[in-house]
């Protein structure tokens, strides 16, 4: 009999070709994870993540399924598995708590929303390199969040999707879409969906600090947003300034 587990990820993208297994890429988040429950476990364990992330894309938060013939995994008396499992993969991935879901629960599929974070410093920092996308011009933060009011009224995002995905649909909706500047100066744009495209929210990010420097208008913007052309919109901002921040589930597919 197999039993079903989420697991909650968090990992530094910097040194990993993205979260998905490759074919000529082993550097990836998942096939790390795979190979350590498997050895650990002594079955070959395949985890399906909730998402996938571009190389040098980081995780606060990312969920996983796996199958595994081990039972109470996520509540064993006799046994530290998050210790155990996290000396099996890498320092910079880290696997922060196991659930034992339903047999037909999966990670992908059954996710209500995904919220991204992009940060930026505008004073250099050694400390912040792949982590932050440093950018020392002023923006305009108001327009930005005026653009951002129009992300909350479109559903095809085609604009902001990269060329020859797999997707069936370019549908998403977006919750929330707002830019902040902390105490520091930085600046933080945190983007909830219910699903995201391949490249979409640093294309966005991409296309806003275009606006916040004023090469474009808020009606250029309107005009790339509504034109389902990608070739419209700006060049993808940097992969270390992005991180998946929060995933939510139903609390139905959990199980006590």
């Amino acid at each position: 009999m197999l039993y079903r587990y989420f697991i909650k990820v968090s990992f530094d993208g910097a040194r990993y070709n993205g979260w998905q297994v490759q074919e000529n890429a082993s550097q990836t988040v998942q096939q790390k994870i795979n190979e350590g429950l498997s050895k650990l476990l002594n079955e070959e364990i395949e985890v399906q993540g909730c998402c996938r992330t571009d190389a040098g894309v980081h995780a606060k938060e990312l969920f996983a399924h796996f199958d595994s013939q081990k039972k109470n995994l996520h509540n064993d008396v006799h046994t530290d598995w998050i210790y155990r499992f996290n000396k099996m993969i890498p320092a910079d991935i880290a696997i922060n708590k196991i659930f034992s879901v339903k047999d037909d629960a999966n990670a992908r599929y059954d996710a209500t929303s995904r919220m991204y974070q992009y940060f930026i410093h505008p004073e250099r920092n050694p400390f912040l390199v792949g982590r932050s996308y440093f950018y020392y011009s002023e923006l305009d933060i108001p327009l930005m969040n005026r653009a951002s009011k129009l992300l909350l009224k479109q559903t095809d995002f085609t604009s902001f999707s990269k060329l020859n995905i797999q997707a069936k649909t370019k549908i998403c909706k977006i919750k929330k879409a707002e830019w902040k500047k902390d105490k520091e100066g930085n600046l933080i744009f945190t983007i909830k969906a219910d699903r995201f495209l391949r490249g979409m929210v640093r294309m966005i990010v991409g296309t806003m600090i275009l606006l916040g420097k004023n090469k474009i208008s808020l009606d250029d913007f309107r005009e790339i947003l509504e034109s389902k052309d990608c070739r419209n919109a700006a060049a993808l901002a940097p992969a270390g300034g992005l991180y998946l921040a929060k995933v939510e589930f139903p609390k139905r597919i959990f199980l006590k």
